[in-house]
């Protein structure tokens, strides 16, 4: 399995969205999900060779956090099929910004150009 990350310098797409994902998989013995879950790590691995995935860290027991970059909702909605496909789950999915988006926002804010 390979963790990988994208540097905080790289410059994010244009028109691009960030989302946190946390799955909860169906309690499963873990020795009958051992070959779906090296399954999954192969899936990932060129989404985050490709900076669709961010980075991904498994959970301790059961489950992943990753987070992908997409440009519609329609990407990620496929992305969680193709997930729950491999290893079913719930999935919280948290919306974020890039730190830098939310400081510019917040100096806007303050300044009383934005809400």
């Amino acid at each position: 399995m390979t963790v990988a990350s994208i540097p905080p310098s790289t410059v994010p797409p244009p028109d691009t969205m960030l989302f946190v994902v946390i799955s909860h998989p169906r309690p499963e013995r873990p020795s009958t999900v051992a070959g779906s879950r090296q399954d999954f790590w192969r899936w990932l691995q060129p989404k985050l060779d490709a900076g669709q995935a961010l980075w991904a860290y498994p959970k301790v027991g059961r489950g992943v956090v990753t987070a992908f970059r997409v440009a519609s909702h329609e990407e990620l909605h496929a992305l969680l099929n193709q997930w729950a496909d491999l290893i079913p789950a719930e999935f919280d999915v948290i919306p974020v910004f890039e730190p830098d988006q939310a400081k510019a926002w917040l100096s806007q804010v303050q300044a009383g150009q934005g809400v």
